[in-house]
């Protein structure tokens, strides 16, 4: 009887220990649900930037549609890292990256941190890349192209010299 008592209790751990990983890989958002999104579309760009790089840090969204061109502005507090200016620059190609690729009609976007302000158009980040950014299809082909140019310091600096 304590045979079988521990075998039930044995498989029932294990049933939740499988179910609980299972549902944890399906619940990252896939962000390529959002491919063609609208500037204009603040549930969705609100969705796109809650899963970006620092989203905790962020302060505020606030997006320019009014009148063409069309653009975010994105405001972050104190990024905490021993290597401020490096995590912002990578926050800002990355992130800039993700919503050039996304939203068909963002122009530019401006990152505003508490001592620093960045701005990158879609024209010069594709210049950048040597490559346009709305046709990636799935997350994975994007990330390996911002990790390959985040690669070398000096790409990244060039990218901000520009």
């Amino acid at each position: 009887m304590k045979r079988i008592t521990i075998r039930i209790i044995s498989l029932l751990s294990l049933m939740m220990l499988l179910t609980s990983c299972s549902q944890s890989a399906e619940s990252k958002t896939d962000l390529f649900q959002y491919k063609n999104s609208y500037v204009g579309d603040n549930s969705t760009v609100g969705n796109i930037v809650n899963e970006l790089t620092y989203n905790n840090e962020l302060n505020q969204i606030s997006l320019e549609t009014k009148k063409e061109p069309y653009g975010i502005i994105l405001e972050y507090k104190d990024i905490d890292t021993n290597s401020i200016d490096k995590e912002m620059k990578e926050t800002v190609i990355t992130n800039s990256t993700f919503l050039f690729a996304l939203i068909k009609n963002v122009d530019w976007i401006t990152f505003k941190f508490p001592d620093k302000e960045f701005s990158v158009t879609r024209e010069k980040i594709q210049e950048w890349y040597n490559n346009k950014l709305d046709g990636f299809e799935n997350e994975q082909d994007l990330k390996k192209l911002i990790q390959e140019h985040l690669k070398s310091e000096e790409t990244v600096s060039e990218f901000f010299n520009q």
